[in-house]
């Protein structure tokens, strides 16, 4: 959840600030404050990246775990029926010592005596060799099992520190954004609600004149639906719902919705798809921004997009257009 602090940084929206040492010549406040605001995201999006990592690797070292308890309990039932074979070869007549080794925790060694070979049955010469494969498994699987254990608790502390990042660049920008006057800011989201730019390099035509709106039908349609029903609720940063998103989270949610199981982040979604032309766009299409592919929104037609902007704002619309388009992609 959000830091008291971050969510006022936000609650003004997405603004400049004024520029501090060592930003470009000649950068505005406002421009500093989207920098700020953007770094943050891509923070964001890192963290969500290791967050889901950490959640897969809890449910393999379960698998993992599982698989183990399964394999010891077939080794211990291997073991009993030997040890049930020993029983009944000594009340008939005495132990060959070899026998008696069946159930040490190392047997393997004995398995090259050829004469115990020849004295057992067949029956269970098969079951030492099962008991001996099992074993093997098993000390496999533990140490795999350990390996993951290991990355997860890497990845434990991987988060830890992406979490003390993303709040160090969200404090960051609230610093810059108090900076900014009343009319600043005001400005500021003015233009971050209604500024049109150039296509992405390569679409040879303006976001304005981007695909009129399209009937909204299938899985695509669905998500678009649901992304519309979340307008108003607030940007959480490392959530993806349902009370509160960001921007992948949000994406991620509402295709969810629709059936359609998205990566966590904003790169990861970014080839979860088929690629489209912008001029081709229909509800449902995500709207990759930025070279990095940091940002992430949804289409929903009549060029606009909705989508989760920024710490303290909440789920909206904007033109497509509000920032520069690295892809669109169609799940």
């Amino acid at each position: 959840m959000l830091t008291a602090a971050a969510s006022a940084v936000l609650a003004a929206g997405v603004a400049p600030v004024a520029a501090q040492p060592g930003s470009e010549a000649g950068q505005s406040a406002a421009e500093r404050v989207d920098e700020l605001f953007a770094e943050a995201e891509r923070a964001v999006e890192a963290y969500n990246g290791v967050d889901e990592r950490v959640t897969g690797l809890r449910a393999e070292v379960e698998r993992r775990q599982d698989r183990l308890a399964r394999t010891q309990e077939r080794v211990n039932e291997q073991r009993h029926s030997l040890g049930s074979f020993a029983a009944a070869h000594y009340r008939s007549g005495g132990v060959e010592p070899s026998l008696a080794l069946l159930l040490a925790d190392d047997p393997d060694s004995y398995l090259a005596q050829a004469a115990f070979l020849d004295r057992a049955g067949a029956r269970q010469r098969d079951d030492l060799r099962g008991l001996l494969s099992a074993q093997r498994s098993m000390d496999q699987q533990r140490a795999e099992a350990g390996g993951v254990l290991a990355e997860l608790e890497s990845r434990r502390a991987e988060l830890a520190e992406r979490k003390r990042e993303v709040k160090e660049k969200l404090a960051l920008a609230q610093r810059q954004l108090n900076r900014l006057s009343e009319r600043e800011r005001a400005q500021r989201e003015r233009a971050q609600r209604s500024q049109e730019r150039q296509d992405a390099p390569g679409e040879g035509r303006t976001l304005a004149a981007a695909a009129a709106p399209v009937a909204a039908s299938g899985r695509g349609g669905a998500a678009a639906a649901a992304a519309l029903g979340a307008v108003g609720r607030p940007y959480v940063w490392g959530s993806a719902g349902p009370s509160g998103f960001d921007c992948s989270g949000l994406t991620q949610w509402a295709y969810a919705q629709a059936g359609t199981a998205l990566p966590r982040t904003s790169q990861g979604q970014a080839g979860a798809g088929r690629r489209v032309s912008l001029d081709q766009a229909q509800p449902g299409d995500l709207v990759i921004y930025r070279a990095d592919a940091s940002h992430v929104a949804m289409y929903i037609g009549g060029g606009q997009v909705v989508h989760a902007p920024y710490p303290g704002s909440s789920v909206r619309h904007d033109p497509v257009g509000m920032m520069p388009v690295s892809a669109v992609v169609r799940p």
